[in-house]
């Protein structure tokens, strides 16, 4: 919910600052009969933008390498976002002004027109790359929290805009700039990890298990970035708070000692050390309590052991009926070996090794309509355990016999993947 807050917030405001500097422009010089132009240069924008969102929505993205490149594009838009608005933002209302200046000396229905389209293009970048963005992190986190962050996001864009403009409120520009990018980067950071973990999911890109294991539990932990976020959003604050405070302690009296002096420093920056290391204890506390909560879920899912005869394995079927999944396992000459059925809507079994292609047998355990890989965290859909490649589970052929589910020993061996490198 915060990352689409800060987004929307972030990208309404740049929005809100074009369309602000415009209208008082054109006011301040005595045009402002060409406002309308301006505000449905806006309203296109706004429905473009919402046009795409939608057609977004209902592009259901369900491979992992899709997801993966959107994500990367989401990032590098983030990152040029942020470059574009700090090198333009000294210019960028002498560049407005000057545009309109140009574009206001047409004729009245020319002049509407440039305006309209002026606006509407600079409106328009904004809202697509929030559309992208959002959606990239709807992918990476889901949830009711986007769209409620999002709308916050937009109503405290414009209610800002608004009372900017009025003067009613005073902003710092770059201040506020520099503090969203900082915690932009972040984000960024974590649409770039979360893509590249999907594009290895999608066997585009070479991983081994370490990799995925590392990657994996840090993209699939949202309290993790939650934290990030929150410790660099407090560090801005307390960098803010430390400058606004020295500008307003009184210079210290010409006759004081230096010994005096010191006392008199030393209590305030004992008071920042304290709080800081409060701080960095809560943070290992809270990091130190979600590592354990996931070590704790972290287990696999138990296993019925099964007995093979003449090489082969007789599953009553009227037993796999009634769940969704089951897990069992089988004993070879050189190991254990875990396999699932799933129970299909129309009632036909598949069944699979529980180990996939890059993780090899780490074991995964199911949650609602998904599977999560142990390793790497990746959650499976139980549709998707048709597509070959990933963290989804390696199928095996079975075959129905006399009431039973039979399946070979040979081809659960022959199909596990070999355990990779740790």
């Amino acid at each position: 919910m915060f990352q689409s807050l800060l987004i929307a917030l972030r990208e309404g405001v740049e929005a809100a600052l074009v369309v602000g500097i415009v209208l008082v422009y054109l006011n301040r010089t005595g045009r402002a009969a060409l406002t309308r132009y301006v505000w449905a240069g806006v309203a296109v924008a706004v429905a473009a933008s919402v046009a795409g969102a939608v057609a977004l929505e209902r592009w259901q993205l369900n491979q992992e390498g899709i997801e993966g490149i959107l994500m990367l594009v989401a990032a590098v838009f983030v990152v040029t976002m942020i470059v574009w608005m700090n090198r333009v933002s000294r210019r960028l209302k002498r560049e407005i002004e000057d545009r309109v200046e140009h574009i206001a000396q047409r004729a009245t229905w020319a002049a509407g027109l440039g305006l309209a389209a002026f606006v509407f293009l600079m409106v328009v970048r904004e809202g697509i790359e929030m559309v992208l963005i959002l959606r990239a992190v709807d992918l990476s986190t889901g949830g009711l929290g986007i769209w409620t962050g999002t709308g916050l996001g937009l109503a405290l864009a414009v209610t800002l805009g608004v009372l900017f403009f009025r003067g009613t409120v005073k902003i710092s520009l770059p201040k506020f700039f520099a503090a969203t990018s900082a915690i932009l980067m972040v984000v960024a950071a974590q649409l770039l990890l979360t893509g590249m973990h999907e594009l290895s999911e999608a066997l585009w890109i070479p991983a081994s298990k370490r990799e995925m294991a590392i990657l994996g539990p840090i993209v699939r932990n949202d309290v993790f970035f939650f934290l990030v976020i929150l410790c660099v959003a407090a560090w801005l604050l307390f960098r803010e708070w430390k400058a606004s405070g020295k500008a307003l302690v009184p210079a210290a009296p010409q006759a004081e000692s230096p010994a005096a002096h010191a006392a008199r420093a030393e209590g305030p920056h004992r008071h920042w050390m304290f709080a800081g290391a409060m701080a960095c204890l809560a943070v290992i506390i809270l990091l130190g309590t979600d590592l354990v909560l996931a070590r704790v879920s972290a287990a696999p899912a138990l296993a019925t052991p099964v007995v093979a005869e003449h090489g082969e394995i007789r599953l009553p079927v009227a037993s796999l009926l009634g769940q969704k999944i089951s897990y069992f396992s089988v004993e070879d000459a050189r190991q254990t070996v875990r396999f699932l059925v799933l129970r299909r809507p129309n009632g036909h079994l598949q069944v699979a090794l529980d180990a996939c292609r890059i993780c090899g047998p780490a074991s995964n355990r199911p949650e609602g309509d998904t599977l999560i890989c142990l390793n790497c965290g990746a959650e499976i859909p139980l549709s998707a355990l048709d597509v070959p490649g990933g963290c989804n589970p390696v199928l095996v052929g079975s075959r129905a016999e006399n009431g039973n589910l039979v399946i070979s020993v040979a081809a659960l061996t022959g199909a596990l993947p070999p355990a990779p490198e740790p």
